[in-house]
């Protein structure tokens, strides 16, 4: 499909086109409050850069030039059979048409020398035959009637795009009578070429013949303008050209959203939607507001006052956009790569905890000078509480998200010492809630870690399991064996990790357990009985016997190795760290309900010093 953007004033749009309304859109469905607000847009922009110019004694044809350009959406159209037809964006282009035959009118009236412009920007001619170049082609004759009179009380058919035709010209008649008194022909006219010359819309035309296919494609598909586009139109349209270009804004706009746009494809709507919930949304509810169309939920916050307020807008774009901005490409790429000074942010990558994104930008105050500091204690205390959690059978995806306005809401503009006692009380009332016991006093209890295992999220189970190997390799001055990412993401059948269970299902290990299958099956499932693996070795244990197990084990992870003798020998930075310590590490020989037992508070232990 072959997408082609072109940059339209109303002078160019109307004029040479009839627009055909298709089949598979809607009627003309705009009411009263639509109409009135791009009304309010228009004259809003206009009188201020009317007011700016009005005592200049420049011909309005040569002065319109000065007139800053004003952004009224985009539209998009589709040829079939050599018609144009209107995909998307009808709606606006009718009200547009509507405001043009109300000039018409205006000008008759004032005698305006205007007349015949405006008129051929409504209608052209073939023959004997007039054409409008709005052209709906089931409300022709109420069209044609409002041309004709003006205002009238009735359509000529009961459809909703006539109603709609009579009523919302009535609308725009009376707003431009009040706005263009008759006793003032030079502000008639100077409207006039402002609104022919300096509203912009842009046109984007679709080569493709299915026009249904179009229709869900630009709807459901994102050929429209995306929300921060529309949104820079919104925001730099505001402001005046020669600000616009001393300021350079529109280059420190585009710089920004090219550079973050560069970590994923329109990132920069992501940023938009953590930025608007840190600031401004203080609960789950009200964060649903800034899901979607942002773009226009912004407009609206009192705090921002970005609504018709030149002033309001570049100091959003110079304080809070710029610093916001580069600070969440900032965190944004280094949630991809590990940073050992920003390590856990990409840990958090790694669990999909993007919410630390939206902590980080509730915290940060505009140039702030504990950003780095914040950063690091933040991303640390997402990942720790989401761990915590998973760990004591206490997370729940729904009381989490709601928990998060709670912490964003409390950290906002807080300083560093602050954070952890924030993250600790939210994270103890979630465990009291979760297991209904408000006398907890403890983030960790091992009492709720006792039983947990195989049916936790098998990404996390791989996290868990390949954060102790870390912090074994980093206690021990060795290397690791396998990067974070193969460990946690890779699950390739030959080369990726998987979890497996050190008890396999055999004669031999019933046995130990009394031949309490039940409890063999629950106990063997608990993250003390669990390892990983990388494929093939996997596969190849199987359901040997422990002892045949413990062979596989040699030159794989540290935490497997740890149950064989011979990791045991001539490691002296392993054995010295364990002694420190007070760590129960030791060769198990045989593995049943003690050992079993006894691995599983090791990994507590471990658990309780990685989470701290």
């Amino acid at each position: 499909m072959d997408v082609k953007p072109d940059n339209q004033n109303i002078d160019q749009l109307f004029g040479t086109t009839t627009y055909y309304i298709d089949f598979y859109q809607r009627q003309y469905k705009w009411n009263e409050e639509p109409v009135k607000k791009l009304l309010d847009d228009i004259f809003y922009k206009f009188n201020d850069e009317y007011n700016r110019y009005k005592n200049s004694d420049i011909e309005i044809d040569k002065l319109i030039d000065n007139y800053s350009w004003y952004y009224l959406n985009t539209f998009v159209t589709n040829k079939v059979l050599g018609k144009d037809y209107v995909v998307d964006g009808q709606q606006r282009l009718t009200t547009l048409s509507l405001i043009l035959i109300k000039l018409r009118h205006k000008s008759i009236t004032l005698n305006s020398q205007l007349s015949a412009w405006i008129n051929n920007k409504i209608a052209g001619c073939s023959g004997y035959k007039q054409n409008f170049w709005m052209n709906h082609e089931g409300s022709l004759d109420t069209l044609e009637t409002i041309y004709k009179n003006g205002i009238i009380e009735k359509p000529s058919d009961n459809t909703i795009t006539s109603k709609n035709l009579v009523e919302n010209y009535k609308i725009i008649s009376n707003w431009i009578d009040r706005e263009l008194p008759d006793t003032d022909l030079k502000r008639f006219d100077t409207f006039v070429f402002y609104f022919l010359k300096r509203l912009v819309l842009i046109r984007l035309d679709i080569e493709q013949t299915d026009v249904p296919m179009v229709f869900e494609v630009i709807n459901d598909r994102g050929v429209r303008l995306k929300p921060y586009e529309i949104l820079k139109g919104k925001l730099l349209g505001q402001i005046q050209k020669t600000e616009l270009d001393t300021l350079k804004l529109n280059d420190l706009w585009d710089n920004i959203v090219n550079d973050i746009n560069s970590v994923y494809e329109d990132e920069i709507d992501r940023f938009f939607t953590y930025y608007l919930k840190a600031k401004f949304a203080d609960t789950r509810a009200e964060g649903r507001k800034f899901d979607n169309d942002y773009h226009r939920t912004i407009m609206s916050i009192n705090t921002l006052g970005l609504d018709h307020n030149e002033k309001n807008v570049k100091h959003f774009l110079l304080n809070d956009f710029e610093y916001y901005a580069n600070l969440y490409f900032k965190i944004r790429k280094l949630r991809e790569n590990l940073n050992k000074d920003y390590i856990y942010l990409y840990y958090n990558g790694l669990t999909q905890m993007d919410t630390q994104f939206q902590l980080i930008l509730s915290a940060c105050c505009v140039k702030d000078s504990q950003e780095d500091e914040k950063i690091k204690q933040i991303s640390y205390e997402v990942d720790r509480l989401f761990c915590l959690l998973q760990l004591q059978r206490s997370y729940d995806s729904n009381l989490f998200a709601s928990k998060v306005y709670d912490i964003s809401v409390r950290l906002r503009n807080c300083q560093l010492s602050e954070i952890r006692n924030i993250f600790d009380e939210v994270l103890l009332s979630v465990l009291q809630t979760a297991h209904g016991n408000t006398e907890m006093k403890d983030v960790w209890n091992y009492s709720l870690f006792k039983n947990v295992g195989i049916d936790l999220d098998k990404r996390f189970l791989r996290y868990v399991l390949a954060r102790v190997e870390q912090y074994i390799a980093d206690n021990t001055n060795m290397n690791m064996k396998q990067n974070l990412y193969n460990l946690v993401i890779n699950r390739g059948a030959a080369n990726g990790f998987h979890i497996e269970h050190i008890l396999a299902e055999n004669v031999e290990n019933y046995g130990l357990f009394n031949n309490d299958e039940e409890r063999f099956r629950s106990e063997r499932n608990r993250l003390g009985g669990l390892l990983l693996m990388k494929g093939s070795d996997n596969i190849s244990s199987s359901n040997e016997t422990y002892e045949n197990k413990l062979k596989t084990y040699s030159n794989t992870l540290y935490w497997n190795e740890t149950l064989r003798e011979d990791s045991y020998k001539s490691k002296l930075d392993f054995t010295k760290w364990i002694f420190a310590e007070k760590l129960n590490f030791h060769p198990m020989n045989i593995f049943g309900p003690q050992e079993l037992e006894e691995r599983h508070r090791l990994l507590s232990e471990l658990i309780q010093k990685i989470w701290k």
